[in-house]
């Protein structure tokens, strides 16, 4: 008998189990003492399932009780599910989910695969509680970034990292604890934290995707104000794409926006150009295209007119010429 059918028979068990109600325990147990053997020679017979074969347990502990002469002794049906007919319903199911993605990693259970991965996962949840206590603590005012800094310090990112990291790694070691609602605490902390930090991934991943747009001066009033983007040329009148402004201090200038509009189409769309210019389509200075019929519009392909080139200014006529050659007549 192979794990999913054993785990098929413990489910279906543990249900007639719950449908017995409450009847002494020393009746149920009699009459489960040979249920498991019972349900394996009925998958042995042929294909189904036990529920298709001898129906829902609930009807099958109905049969059992009738068969030991106690009819209308199964608990009613309740409308509320408990936690233990939670857990019961859903444990089976789980192992068969255990013992088929197993072989898919290489292991006979995925379980197996996980409790490797459980000192990765203690670092990360570490990191993860002190990304979100330093955001808790900033006001949540700054903007993520990859380190869980506090009013902007690097050092106190570092110790909050360190120190986050070594607790989860020491609660990790530990063993659970025996009362249940620890346990529970646990697990509900960790589920929680998981989403906050899947909501957090996917904040910062929309803000590094979109780019938002800067005032050049940042006052309002400026002659920047109105620029949507930039376009750098080369001394041949070459457009320079993907190019990078900063200042003197080595700050990087940021202006205009991520959002571009063809010219001839009127389509919009969001450019994913990390330097300038962002929507090279827009270009103010192209030429018309050597294959393109007279009279028609310049394309967003087109070349750019070359720049006029600077010409340097002749010699005056007055000012003496040099020669290397020896005067000819010689030396008087």
């Amino acid at each position: 008998m192979n794990d999913i059918a054993a785990d098929e028979i413990t489910g279906y068990v543990a249900e007639v189990r719950l449908a017995l109600g409450d009847i002494p325990e020393a009746t149920r147990e009699e009459l489960l003492d040979d249920l498991p053997e019972h349900l394996a020679e009925v998958l042995a017979e042929g294909a189904g399932t036990l529920q298709e074969r001898l129906g829902s347990p609930s009807a099958y502990a109905a049969e059992l009780l009738a068969a030991a002469g106690l009819p209308g002794s199964a608990k009613p049906p309740s409308p509320w599910v408990t936690r233990e007919e939670l857990r019961d319903r859903v444990l089976p199911w789980l192992r068969v989910a255990d013992a088929r993605v197993g072989p898919v990693l290489g292991y006979e259970r995925a379980s197996q695969f996980l409790v490797l991965l459980r000192p990765a996962w203690w670092v990360l949840r570490g990191y993860l509680v002190a990304m979100l206590l330093a955001h808790l603590l900033d006001g949540g005012s700054a903007p993520i970034g990859l380190l869980p800094r506090v009013g902007g310090s690097d050092v106190v990112a570092l110790l909050l990292l360190a120190g986050c990291v070594v607790g989860s790694i020491w609660l990790g070691r530990r063993d659970l604890p025996d009362k249940p609602w620890p346990r529970y605490a646990l697990w509900s902390g960790t589920a929680v934290l998981i989403l906050i930090s899947l909501a957090g991934f996917v904040g910062a991943d929309s803000s590094a995707r979109f780019a938002p747009s800067f005032d050049a001066t940042y006052t309002g009033n400026s002659q920047y104000d109105n620029i949507r983007d930039v376009f750098v040329y080369d001394s041949q009148g070459h457009l320079v794409e993907d190019a990078q402004l900063y200042d003197q201090n080595g700050a990087p200038l940021q202006l205009g926006g991520s959002n571009c509009t063809d010219p001839e189409t009127g389509e919009s769309w969001t450019s994913w150009q990390r330097g300038y210019p962002h929507c090279p389509q827009a270009n103010p200075f192209r030429s018309p295209s050597p294959t393109a019929d007279p009279g028609s519009e310049p394309t967003a392909t087109d070349t750019p007119a070359p720049a006029p080139s600077l010409s340097v200014p002749a010699p005056s006529p007055s000012a003496p010429a040099l020669s290397s050659r020896p005067s000819p007549s010689g030396p008087r």
